[in-house]
């Protein structure tokens, strides 16, 4: 059923702030599907160059031409910070996802026409070893939910970028939260 999935379009807005891997894992999401889609997008966007600003990237993924990278609405949203919730709960379609860190989070989502994942990407992270991984769990849920693209995938992009660099460690580190993401995916359903 997830190989049926990924010939659809696949579009997600990824919001957090600077410094907590939102970016990186819109790349690494970018980077994974080239080789599956015939078009991807991936656009960033800050509002400050500093981290701890605000800052967003969108990733489609298509069979098909892609007629703009901007989109005010989106199949998916990932909250990497939960104090962008509010700001970016408008930014998903009826009927979409969202994929919300709950570690810090003040409130739920308002509406009720979204299925809304709260995880607990950062004390999973912690339990790694790492806090800065939880980018990576909340990668895995959104995967899990949505079969964009394969965690081997994503694993084949973190090796290229790791692998031989002396960062084995980091390599695995990456792999395992990816991995704990898509196993919350199956713990929920």
């Amino acid at each position: 059923m997830m190989n049926e999935r990924r010939l659809a379009r696949h579009e997600v807005i990824m919001a957090g702030v600077g410094g907590r891997g939102v970016l990186m894992a819109g790349l690494l999401l970018a980077q994974a599907g080239l080789p599956e889609y015939g078009n991807v997008v991936w656009l960033p966007s800050y509002a400050s160059a500093m981290r701890g600003g605000p800052c967003e990237c969108t990733v489609i993924l298509s069979q098909d031409g892609i007629a703009s990278p901007v989109l005010s609405r989106s199949q998916a949203i990932i909250i990497v910070e939960p104090g962008q919730l509010q700001a970016f709960e408008g930014r998903v379609r009826p009927g979409g996802i969202a994929v919300v860190e709950s570690s810090g989070l003040s409130r739920r989502m308002q509406r009720d026409d979204v299925t809304a994942h709260y995880v607990p990407a950062v004390e999973k992270a912690v339990s790694l070893g790492n806090p800065q991984v939880a980018n990576l769990v909340l990668l895995g849920m959104y995967l899990g939910l949505t079969g964009a693209v394969s965690p081997g995938a994503i694993d084949f992009v973190l090796e290229k970028r790791l692998a031989g660099r002396g960062r084995e460690k980091l390599l695995d580190l990456n792999k395992r939260a990816l991995r704990e993401g898509v196993a919350l995916t199956l713990d929920s359903g």
